[in-house]
């Protein structure tokens, strides 16, 4: 066709809040090959009619249940059970955070060597808590600590709305932080949760179309490759008259 080549890596982490099988036949079908990884967010799971059905036709993708579902089991010390489920469940990834329950760092630690050995994990640094702002160095020491761990990649918190952790309480980012935290941990390593337009066009403008976001909602997805690829005018210089711009002058 018009020849715009398709992107080389970058995970995109899609948030559901809850839509069904069907809803997500839809999603799959227009969507699918830019979805890499969905969590059910928070304790929607737990909630959900039907689950097994819904994850039968998600089977192709990698499946999360959000952390704060940890935090409670944990909470609630049913940390086995929690493993049975979902081990019941066929899911080979899991999220463990502690934004909202206090979890001491050593803990924490343990509990992803822990999961580490018989799941795929995603380890959740930041408090949910909007009047909560870590230094850029706690940070950088803890989101290292969760990898050297055992953590897949580390997610730094945002909250559905763009509104704590790397956000400030009123949605603005924190961008020296966000910068201080690619350089020190490798930007590979990350997933960002971005789940606004604006925050989506800033990371990809700042560290290219193959930077990992997470909490994108299913009907985002589309609209974010068109940023990952430059066919939407927040990105398209950066993305597409970048690149021509570069080759035109090499």
């Amino acid at each position: 066709m018009l020849g715009f080549s398709p992107r080389d890596g970058g995970i995109t982490h899609v948030l559901d809040k809850g839509l069904g099988p069907r809803g997500w036949e839809d999603v799959l079908e227009v969507a699918g090959d830019y979805i890499s990884i969905v969590k059910l967010g928070w304790g929607t799971s737990y909630v959900t009619k039907n689950l097994e059905r819904k994850l039968e036709v998600l089977r192709d993708k990698p499946v999360v249940i959000g952390g704060t579902f940890f935090e409670v089991v944990y909470a609630t010390g049913k940390l086995d059970e929690y493993k049975r489920w979902l081990g019941e469940l066929g899911l080979t990834h899991v999220e463990i955070s502690d934004g909202t329950v206090d979890i001491p760092r050593e803990e924490k630690l343990a509990l992803v060597a822990d999961f580490a050995r018989d799941f795929t994990v995603l380890s959740e640094v930041g408090s949910k808590d909007s009047s909560v702002e870590y230094s850029a160095e706690e940070w950088k020491q803890w989101l290292q600590e969760d990898l050297d761990a055992g953590a897949w990649k580390v997610i730094t918190e945002a909250r559905e709305g763009g509104t704590a952790g790397i956000f400030d309480s009123s949605g603005g980012m924190r961008t020296e932080l966000i910068a201080q935290i690619a350089e020190a941990v490798g930007v590979d390593n990350v997933v960002f949760e971005a789940p606004t337009k604006s925050a989506q066009a800033w990371f990809v403008k700042q560290f290219g179309p193959t930077v990992n976001l997470g909490n994108i909602p299913p009907d985002e997805v589309i609209p974010l490759e068109t940023l990952r690829l430059g066919l939407r005018g927040d990105t398209l210089k950066e993305v597409l008259l970048g690149n021509a711009g570069a080759r035109t002058s090499a």
